[in-house]
């Protein structure tokens, strides 16, 4: 990873990729403070975790590789899907319906745009 870009990793998070994706396809690009803004006007369960993330991606630059954060903007932001929980659902007759809680790794990197 060269110096100008910098990341975070969420994992195991209780959400299934798909869902995420979702929001995720949102911000892709974009520069942080747009990304912000877009993530707190979306109603969906994954965007406060989503914002958590890329706030931490934000304070890594700032803090570790002394990058300016008004200049960061979303370099890489993909979700992996983590371990699934297996649950059983109790059905009629003395049946069992398997039940998947799907979880999530979400991985921000944001790079600072070059100038000119």
């Amino acid at each position: 990873m060269e110096a100008t870009q910098t990341r975070a990793v969420a994992r195991y998070i209780r959400i299934a990729p798909r869902k995420v994706r979702l929001v995720v396809d949102l911000i892709r690009g974009k520069r942080v403070g747009e990304a912000l803004a877009i993530l707190r006007h979306t109603p969906r369960g994954a965007s406060p975790v989503v914002e958590k993330v890329l706030r931490s991606a934000i304070a890594n630059a700032e803090n570790n590789h002394n990058m300016n954060a008004d200049r960061l903007y979303i370099k890489e932001i993909y979700v992996n899907p983590g371990p699934t929980l297996k649950r059983f659902h109790p059905r009629a007759q003395g049946r069992a319906f398997s039940i998947l809680k799907r979880t999530s790794h979400i991985t921000v990197v944001v790079a600072e745009k070059k100038e000119g």
